[in-house]
């Protein structure tokens, strides 16, 4: 089988098309096609966090193809969007895994992961937007990095976020997530120096319009250099706080 740059040499000879480079490449970079998904097994040595599992859109029976070719690289598995009846299904087949209803996540520990420095902390608006903390919480954990919720610290009362300031100021990336008026990241991106990831939430009343308020706020925020994911998406802003913390030195 070819290695990389062998195929390098090839196309650069043009011996090979670029399509057939690319195939090669593929081909020997740890994919593995097992007919419902592709496994993509370099990815943590590329991105610098495992593949993880997409749960919605997936039968339960999917998922579960999909387990053991992850558990087998030594990998933890960490499943989103799960609904609980697909969980029930899983877990019966994978008894060791743990799953979160409140979060949809599910979680198999495969291995003892690395620790590596750095820490995150993960700050709620309010109660109602928990569970996407938590989701952001696992794709953290599973990666290595500390990390820490500070719940309900909102606008509303914005004294609690005062309180918190010291909390905040030690960590090396700061998780913002609120439904609303999504006014909580400019507050922490006034007070923090680390880098600031919002997390807009489908949190909140009519004129909220299911997080695309609260969207458009974290957009516009005041504070400079904030970064904003897709609403109710804890897990990309994980994966965000992960490639920050790998950044490290």
């Amino acid at each position: 089988m070819k290695d990389t740059n062998e195929i390098i040499r090839n196309l650069a000879d043009g011996e090979i098309d670029m399509m057939t480079a690319f195939a090669l490449a593929y081909s020997i970079n740890g994919c593995a096609d097992i007919g419902v998904a592709q496994i993509d097994h370099s990815r943590n040595q590329r991105c610098g966090f495992p593949e993880f599992i997409y749960g919605a859109g997936k039968t339960p029976q999917q998922i579960c193809a999909i387990i053991p070719e992850i558990l087998k690289t030594g990998h933890p598995v960490l499943a989103t969007r799960v609904s609980k009846e697909a969980a029930a299904t899983i877990v019966r087949e994978f008894p060791q895994a743990e799953y979160n209803q409140d979060s949809g996540t599910l979680i198999i520990r495969n291995c003892t992961i690395p620790k590596k420095k750095g820490k995150v902390a993960i700050v709620t608006a309010g109660t109602s937007d928990l569970a996407i903390a938590h989701e952001a919480a696992a794709v953290i954990e599973l990666c290595g990095i500390k990390f820490e919720i500070i719940n309900d610290v909102g606008v509303a009362g914005i004294h609690r976020i005062f309180a918190a300031a010291d909390r905040l100021t030690s960590a090396d990336a700061v998780i913002v997530i609120a439904g609303m008026e999504g006014a909580l990241p400019s507050v922490v991106g006034g007070l923090v120096k680390c880098p600031v990831i919002a997390v807009p939430t489908s949190v909140g009343y009519g004129a909220a319009l299911k997080g695309f308020s609260a969207l458009m706020g974290m957009l516009n925020s005041c504070a400079s250099g904030v970064t904003v994911v897709n609403i109710d998406n804890g897990f990309g802003a994980g994966c965000a706080a992960v490639r920050i913390i790998n950044g490290l030195r």
